[in-house]
């Protein structure tokens, strides 16, 4: 799993570069909605991915943002974002994640999380720790009062707009400060990293948060739906991700919006 792991990370830091060469004419299309976008860069990034995971995998399945499922049913299933954060990517915002996950039997066992543009390779095996370029990293225990929160807006329904802000103008009133960087799997490993304390999305797919997920574990954190149940993979979620101080803090606080 060693090997794998890494020839993941290679494979991951590869797509980067697919990003990292974009040109101003990103191909830029509506996919569900004005908000909800799509570049020919995702799918160059998907496709690349898919070819070269299942290379590594090929008794794998793979369920990317981009195309339908391919064989999601089976043993190992390689879960994958091939730009979080498109509307950063299409604005030039350099807050972007390429963010894969591999599971077994629907748990996730390997998560890597690259931003392209900060150079920043989030990485975790199951039961091996967490690390961002190679170098340990974990929560930090502060309390809302003593933190800042990260959230989503769950922008795709825009009928979660008005509890996510409510819950956000709480978390505002709570913490420190509050944060929206527009990419679920960097919002979960920045809590890992100790830069937040804790984030929430009314609306998740799992692509946004399987590899991230893993890694925030890994670190140390605590990731759940809103009910304080364990994440699944296989539909939208309510992400409710922190360490552990302040998560049932967020739960709490939660619940008391509605």
């Amino acid at each position: 799993m060693e090997q794998l792991h890494q020839s993941i990370i290679d494979a991951v830091r590869e797509a980067g570069a697919i990003v990292r060469s974009a040109d101003e004419d990103k191909g830029i299309k509506e996919k569900s909605g004005h908000q909800d976008l799509v570049t020919r860069y995702d799918g160059a990034v998907q496709r690349f991915l898919e070819e070269r995971l299942l290379s590594l995998l090929p008794e794998a399945g793979f369920l990317g943002e981009e195309d339908a499922p391919n064989h999601t049913e089976r043993e190992w299933v390689f879960i994958v974002d091939p730009i979080d954060g498109t509307t950063n990517f299409i604005k030039g915002i350099p807050i972007v994640g390429i963010s894969v996950g591999l599971a077994q039997n629907g748990q996730m066992e390997q998560g890597v999380v690259y931003n392209p543009y900060t150079d920043e390779m989030f990485t975790a095996r199951r039961g091996h720790g967490a690390f961002c370029n190679g170098k340990p990293i974990s929560v930090i225990n502060n309390p809302l009062a003593d933190g800042i929160s990260f959230f989503g807006t769950s922008l795709y329904y825009p009928e979660l707009g008005d509890r996510s802000f409510a819950i956000a103008k709480k978390l505002f009133e709570s913490s420190l400060d509050v944060r929206r960087l527009g990419a679920a799997s960097l919002d979960l490993c920045y809590v890992a990293a100790g830069r937040g304390e804790c984030y929430f999305e009314c609306s998740l797919f799992p692509w946004d948060y399987a590899a991230g997920s893993l890694i925030l574990e890994e670190a140390g954190g605590i990731v759940t739906d809103m009910t304080g149940a364990p994440l699944r993979f296989d539909h939208r979620c309510f992400m409710a991700a922190a360490n552990t101080a302040s998560h049932q803090q967020l739960l709490d606080l939660i619940a008391g919006c509605g």
